[in-house]
């Protein structure tokens, strides 16, 4: 037996990794990552031939110092295709990506993987470790090793147009088996103890659903016995959870849950999937979230829960948030110097994050999707952790149309192939439901969700709290007249369509002198947005004047109870969104929602085409029904969703990215999919300026750190990466990484006199970098 190939150079400890041994830890590994989804035989063939070019003479001596660029990947590729066939090609795949992203699946792509053509014209000038495929396979059978039996694959070659969205979901989930297995593996040679054994890194929690779903209830009996809202509004949230614990008792499937706002849906859902884990045996629940600011606010709510039952540093491992402000991520650049610098807890999130290997994780939109579209496997190799899952959806109404189908297509098969449970919820449900033809077009199961609230809960006539006063589509409003207007009310809210209005808005309120008021938008930090909602709760509560000038994001999660509201005109998912704002307590009779149309002007009235498209969807249903819009009617919502994709064609696919689904091309999906379109930074402001100072002479002086991004994240905001000839770019300094090597994702904004103490950053150029 041979016992002379290496896998990787030693570790710090002198301690040796053979190709053998790592080859058989990382088929066994992600053999049992996929055991998960029933196919350890596949992800064992995709392991043993991983690495099967490090048994070339070539790799050998890169590892003894000789610096040429060494392809080790392609051989074992074409190894599973020759000896597997057409069951070896999402093994050849994901062996072929496991370094540089899964590449394309058609027929001609797979052919330029022979091991001749490749010796010809070897890609990006890698040499072949070796260029004889026998004698890789001679020393690899040499050493004992032997290929499984794989009589079947989880991805079809020839597959039906109708799979194509899910046939790539099948790649992925074998190419995250086999990557994390290889992460996980070739990090515990490095980190060997002294003794030669493995420094495996802790794996996280269970999910202890047994003994956490009766802490949940206890909690939720407490809160409602202790809960200052009006006894209908109880009632309406006790029904709705009744009804989240009856549906976890069905049968694994999509989900829908439409509730009002103010009906407790965040907790509610919790129940539903701790107890749909428990009755199914599942292992983990992600909770995925469009805006941090709700993020912020639900781990909160779930931390609540569990505080007075678990130590804080198990808490931290058990809800795990992952996004690119949790310090989990973000400063990989920093290395092994950043590493020995961690604490033992941030390290532990930081690991777990990695491959979201906790019970409970809490995630944006972007991260999710991005994730489970991409093709590199630093982010694909969370992905197998998603098999026997819950996945909570919250405020879908945000979800951008034009990728709905591809999107529900993909959750679909993590639904009928990968055992997990899907749930969307909001106030305003999606009529996704009315794709689901489209959807059958990339994934057989298609998209028909149950509803968990029945019809027959009378939810939202229920919780009929506020009307709405619809204003004459050809009568505009001033700025002048508005703030003429909120001024009569002690109390009122007032929610626009874009940044700028809300600031001309603010203005000519300031000019009245009024008391209490105050501007809310993401010009503004989360620290800052913290206290401002924090003075505006108080005032509410102690009946003291207080009017809120904001954009949409008081409009999703946010906790105000306003006797008044005043909306733009806009999408009617957002204008019921805002009615939420108002009574929401149900402590008083039903209030009043007042709808205007903003003043007339040059520039674009709404923030981009699909926001502009809702609006229009709207103002057909005010065109439509004169005598009213009734926003607690769910059918309403139902009617407005396929006007807005069948008429408007707001859900048509984004064509450059179906046409790289339909050529089976990962790299293009991963580059084409994007929920943002432009991309962002973070930028550190001076809300606070002792603590802005401070960040700043600590990042300065140490570099990017996790626990520093941790401590900045309150005093950050997003910006639209500028180009460089614009203007808001010059007050912009790049954060330090070390050795001289500056970020490209985190900035400090050095104009401390842009940041105005009512509107946050208010850059003297424009405002068009601001990510609303």
């Amino acid at each position: 037996m041979s016992t002379s190939f290496l896998a990787h150079s030693r570790s710090k400890f002198g301690t040796e990794d053979l190709v053998r041994c790592h080859l058989q830890d990382v088929a066994n590994r992600a053999a049992e990552y996929a055991s998960a989804f029933d196919a350890s035989a596949e992800a064992k063939l995709a392991a043993l031939l991983h690495d099967l070019g490090k048994y070339g003479d070539l790799f050998q001596k890169r590892l003894k110092g000789e610096k040429h660029p060494i392809d080790h990947c392609s051989a074992g590729a074409w190894a599973a295709l020759t000896r597997c066939g057409l069951h070896g090609v999402a093994s050849a795949l994901a062996i072929q990506g496991h370094h540089i992203g899964l590449q394309r699946a058609d027929c001609d792509s797979l052919r330029e993987l022979d091991i001749k053509k490749l010796v010809e014209r070897p890609p990006h000038e890698f040499r072949l470790s070796e260029p004889n495929l026998e004698v890789l396979l001679q020393r690899f059978n040499a050493d004992g090793l032997k290929l499984p039996e794989v009589s079947s694959s989880l991805y079809d070659c020839n597959t039906r147009e109708s799979m194509l969205a899910a046939a790539m979901l099948d790649v992925r989930m074998l190419f995250s088996a086999l990557v994390d297995a290889d992460f996980i593996e070739t990090e515990a040679h490095f980190n060997a103890a002294p003794d030669g054994s493995k420094g495996y890194r802790e794996p996280g929690p269970p999910l202890q659903d047994d003994r956490v779903f009766p802490l949940l209830l206890s909690y939720l009996n407490e809160l409602a016995a202790n809960s200052s809202a009006s006894p209908e509004v109880n009632k309406l949230r006790s029904d709705l959870l009744a009804a989240c614990l009856e549906a976890a008792t069905s049968a694994q499937s999509i989900f829908t849950l439409t509730a009002p706002t103010g009906a407790g849906k965040t907790l509610s859902m919790l129940a539903f999937a701790l107890g749909h884990a428990l009755k199914h045996g599942l292992r983990r629940i992600v909770t995925v979230i469009p805006y941090l600011s709700i993020i912020e606010q639900t781990v909160r709510e779930y931390r609540k829960v569990f505080t007075p039952h678990f130590q804080a540093k198990y808490l931290d491992q058990y809800i795990l948030e992952d996004h690119s402000l949790a310090g989990t991520r973000g400063a990989d650049q920093k290395g092994k110097g950043e590493r020995d610098t961690e604490s033992e807890a941030e390290q532990k999130r930081r690991l777990l994050a990695e491959n979201w290997d906790a019970p409970i994780i809490v995630t944006t939109s972007v991260q999710f999707f991005e994730s489970l579209f991409a093709n590199r496997p630093s982010a694909c190799r969370k992905l197998h952790r998603l098999a026997k899952s819950v996945i909570l959806f919250d405020e879908v109404q945000t979800f951008p149309a034009q990728l709905a189908v591809p999107s529900l297509a993909t959750l679909s098969r993590l639904v009928e192939r990968y055992g997990a449970t899907v749930v969307f919820a909001t106030a305003t449900q999606p009529a996704f439901g009315h794709l689901d033809q489209f959807v059958r077009k990339y994934c057989v199961r298609g998209w028909q969700p149950q509803e968990i609230a029945k019809p027959q809960l009378r939810l939202f006539e229920r919780a009929r709290r506020t009307q709405v006063a619809w204003p004459k589509l050809d009568e505009r409003t001033s700025w002048a007249q508005l703030a003429e207007q909120l001024s009569k009310h002690d109390q009122a809210l007032c929610v626009v369509n874009l940044k700028r209005h809300a600031l001309l808005l603010f203005d000519e309120l300031k000019k009245l002198q009024l008391d209490g008021l105050f501007h809310l938008s993401t010009n503004m930090c989360p620290a800052h947005r913290h206290d401002v909602l924090e003075k505006v709760r108080e005032r509410l509560e102690k009946g003291e004047s207080c009017r809120l000038i904001s954009t949409q994001c008081v409009e999703a999660g946010v906790d105000v109870d306003f006797p008044v509201a005043f909306r733009a005109l806009g999408p009617l998912d957002a204008i019921a969104q805002a009615a939420g704002r108002c009574n929401r307590n149900g402590r008083a009779a039903v209030r009043t929602v007042n709808v205007f149309v903003p003043p007339r002007e040059a520039r674009p009235p709404y923030p981009d085409f699909a926001y502009e498209q809702a609006a229009g969807a709207c103002e057909r249903l005010i065109g439509k029904y004169p005598a009213g819009v009734d926003i607690h009617n769910p059918a309403l919502f139902n009617e407005y969703y396929r006007y807005l994709y069948d008429v408007g064609g707001a859900a048509e696919p984004k064509k450059e990215l179906m046409k790289a689904i339909g050529a089976q091309d990962f790299e293009r999906v991963a580059r084409e999919y994007r929920i943002i379109e432009k991309d962002g930074i973070n930028v550190l402001v001076a809300y606070d300026r002792d603590v802005f100072r401070e960040l700043c002479s600590e990042v300065r002086e140490t570099g990017l750190r996790r626990t520093w991004i941790v401590r900045a994240r309150p005093h950050t905001i997003g910006l639209f990466r500028p180009r460089r000839d614009e203007v808001v770019s010059r007050p912009l300094e790049a954060v330090p990484l070390g050795r001289g090597v500056l970020s490209e994702e985190w900035f400090i904004y050095l104009s401390e006199e842009h940041y105005d103490p009512d509107k946050g950053l208010v850059p003297p150029a424009s405002l068009e970098c601001l990510i609303a």
